[in-house]
Formats: C-alpha cells, sequence, structure tokens
C-alpha cells in the first residue's frame, strides 16, 4: 500500500489536490497474480469491493484471489456459486450459506442500508435463485425479509402481504414459468422491482426465456430485469439501491 501513502503525502505538502488523489486512487493499479488480477479499489470506484465468481474456478485460485483482497484491506470477500466439494478444499476460513451456494471470508457486516428488501417467489423451486438474491444483499449490508411460494396460481397467498410489500424500499421478485408474478408486484409496490426469471418450467418456457421475456415486456412501471438465474445481480442492484440515501 505504499503507493497509496505516497498519495496521501503528496495531498499533505499540497502537490496534488484531494481530487487529484481520488481519481488517482480510483485508477490503482490491480494485483498481478498471473491466472487473476483482482480488483483492489473497485469498491472505491463502485461502492462495493469486487466480488469472486467461483464456477470454473479451481479451489486454488479462489484461495490465492481471496487471499489477495484480504491483504490489501478488503474486509468481507463474497465468493458466489460455490458447490460444497470446492468449498471444502478452500485454505481460508468461510461462512458458507449452502442454500445460496455463497462462502464469505473476512467480517459479515452489519446492515446499514436505508430500508427492508423484499425477497418474493412465484414457487418453492424458485428459492435456491432467491437465497442467492437474499445472502448477497444482507452481506452488501441489507436488513433482508423472504416470502416464498406466493405466486399467481394462489394470488390470495401474495395478498395476504400486502403491507410487508407496500412498506418494502426495494423487492426482488423470482419466478419461473410464465413469469407472471412481476407484473402483479409492480402494480402493487411503490418502489423499484427488480424482476429475475429462473430456468423453472416445462418445455415451453425454454430454460427461462420465456419469463425473461414476459418481464422485459412487464406494463408495470418501475420493474426492471436481471438476466435469468441471477440472483447475485438482483441482491447487488437491490443493495445499491437500498444505500441510496442510507
Amino acid at each position: 500500500m505504499s503507493d497509496v501513502k505516497d498519495i496521501l503525502e503528496k495531498v499533505s505538502k499540497g502537490e496534488i489536490t484531494p481530487e487529484e488523489a481520488e481519481t488517482m486512487l480510483k485508477l490503482k493499479p490491480f494485483t498481478d497474480l498471473g491466472f487473476a488480477k483482482p480488483d483492489i479499489h473497485r469498491g472505491l470506484r463502485q461502492g462495493i469491493p469486487e466480488v469472486i465468481y467461483g464456477e470454473g474456478k479451481t479451489a486454488e485460485q479462489i484461495t490465492g484471489i481471496a487471499k489477495a483482497l484480504l491483504s490489501e484491506g478488503q474486509e468481507t470477500v463474497i465468493i458466489t456459486r460455490l458447490d460444497e466439494e470446492k468449498k471444502d478444499k478452500i485454505s481460508l476460513p468461510l461462512t458458507y450459506y449452502d442454500k445460496a451456494r455463497i462462502g464469505v471470508a473476512g467480517k459479515i457486516p452489519e446492515s446499514s442500508g436505508a430500508g427492508n428488501i423484499l425477497v418474493i417467489t412465484a414457487g418453492t423451486s424458485d428459492i435456491p435463485v432467491a437465497e442467492e438474491a437474499a445472502v448477497t444483499a444482507e452481506l452488501l449490508g441489507n436488513n433482508v425479509t423472504k416470502l416464498y411460494d406466493v405466486g399467481v396460481a394462489g394470488i390470495h397467498r401474495l395478498l395476504s402481504h400486502a403491507e410487508e410489500i407496500m412498506n418494502a424500499k426495494v423487492i426482488i421478485c423470482i419466478a419461473g414459468m410464465e413469469g407472471a408474478l412481476a407484473s402483479v408486484v409492480g402494480g402493487l409496490a411503490d418502489c423499484p422491482v427488480i424482476a429475475v426469471p429462473t430456468s423453472v418450467g416445462y418445455g415451453a418456457s425454454f430454460e427461462g426465456i420465456t419469463a425473461l421475456l414476459a418481464m422485459l415486456n412487464s406494463c408495470a412501471g418501475g420493474v426492471s430485469v436481471v438476466n435469468i438465474d441471477n440472483g447475485f445481480g438482483a441482491g447487488y442492484l437491490a443493495g445499491m439501491i437500498n444505500h441510496i440515501g442510507g
């Protein structure tokens, strides 16, 4: 971190302005591990530090990246799409969330968001994606409430929770099949709704494409859409929204 100290010394001597120093820190180089280049100052640029996508990486690669981030001062390292077998081979203390397939090295942050994030699923089969979204949001410092299996096939189940829907700061709505739930929730809520299509459904659901297109064509205002099965992306975005003004 000697380069950071050099920049701070230049500020103290009046050689550069605080604004120039901030820009220099945001552009600070990555750490080059050969097989990966961990982005040390992503948190400074984006507000949220680098997250490791575990699928396709070996346990050794994940360990190396996580250690590099921790050694540079990142307090919490989130590892997504981490299966049980690979988790046991990582040579770092981890907190592991099996339903979400997320591992965490370092500290578990306290909640600092402005309000509550509500995670809703159409069916029980959507829960794995919902858990990824919920745990991601929690690890980014947010309070999360879960509301599972309230799809449009039994709409009274959803309507019985109208107060929770109307009091949420952000809603993550997760559905497969025809993806209709996002439009219904969007018509009830006065907050941003992040729709997550899942690959749950019979043949004509086309592994989530039908739900994706339905959500993209929602007539309810305030509904945005992330990629199929992308619980992480939804939790990340919801966390950013929940920290605005927080």
